[in-house]
């Protein structure tokens, strides 16, 4: 943590987790190894986001257009979710980790939906860091979807904090910080709204090979940066 003035952090980081395909590559291995080793980032990166003291976290783990790899891919990817909550959920929830899923949980397998909305309940009271896991997530949906409840509301000339009180992320604060991992520079339909003055910062590390102290560097380089906000 050194050279990161606590008093100046990122209320909520969101992360673009890219590049477990191509480090399984890298190695000759299937893909399925990067999102296992992809797996084991998450549980460091969540320990170091509640460490450093971040507020919020959101990860983009399963985006709408994600469907369209191989079923076998997909059925895997979910799979290891099933087994990270397991695992790992004794020890989240301890450290006070609240979990929230963001995206359209009604298309997900019936044994996802279940056991996300098991976790989720039993967590609900937590204090500690706020994760998202954004699950066939799509921001563009997610405004059409934010808009045609504006319609059924009758609310037919929205502000800005209607909008807001409509999206999967109510009651959260703004990303101040958006990380991308595996040196692409794109925002994936990734939290289109919620990202509008957020610092970018893009890494060419792979996703499985992010540590705690990549997190470290990209809140260092955010304290660096001077935010206006429009103004001079």
């Amino acid at each position: 943590m050194s050279g990161i003035d606590i008093s100046r952090l990122p209320r909520h980081i969101a992360v673009i987790m890219d590049g477990n395909g191509r480090w399984a590559k890298k190695k000759s291995l299937p893909r399925i190894f990067g999102h296992k080793q992809g797996v084991k980032t998450v549980k460091e990166i969540v320990k170091a986001a509640g460490s450093l003291g971040i507020k919020v976290l959101t990860l983009y783990a399963f985006s709408t257009e994600n469907w369209k790899r191989p079923a076998s891919e997909v059925d895997a990817l979910f799979s290891l979710l099933l087994q990270f909550l397991k695992k790992e959920f004794d020890e989240l929830s301890a450290n006070g980790v609240k979990l929230r899923i963001l995206g359209k949980v009604s298309e997900l397998p019936a044994k996802v939906q279940s056991d996300l909305k098991k976790a989720c309940d039993l967590t609900e009271n937590n204090e500690g860091l706020q994760l998202n896991i954004a699950l066939n997530y799509g921001a563009r949906q997610e405004l059409v979807e934010c808009f045609k409840a504006l319609c059924e509301k009758g609310i037919t000339n929205p502000s800005e904090q209607d909008v807001s009180d409509f999206l999967y992320t109510k009651g959260l604060p703004d990303p101040d910080l958006l990380i991308r991992t595996s040196g692409e520079f794109r925002i994936s339909n990734f939290l289109l709204w919620q990202i509008a003055y957020s610092e970018i910062y893009f890494t060419e590390k792979l996703w499985p090979d992010f540590t705690k102290e990549d997190l470290e560097q990209a809140v260092i380089e955010f304290q660096k940066r001077e935010r206006r906000f429009g103004g001079v």
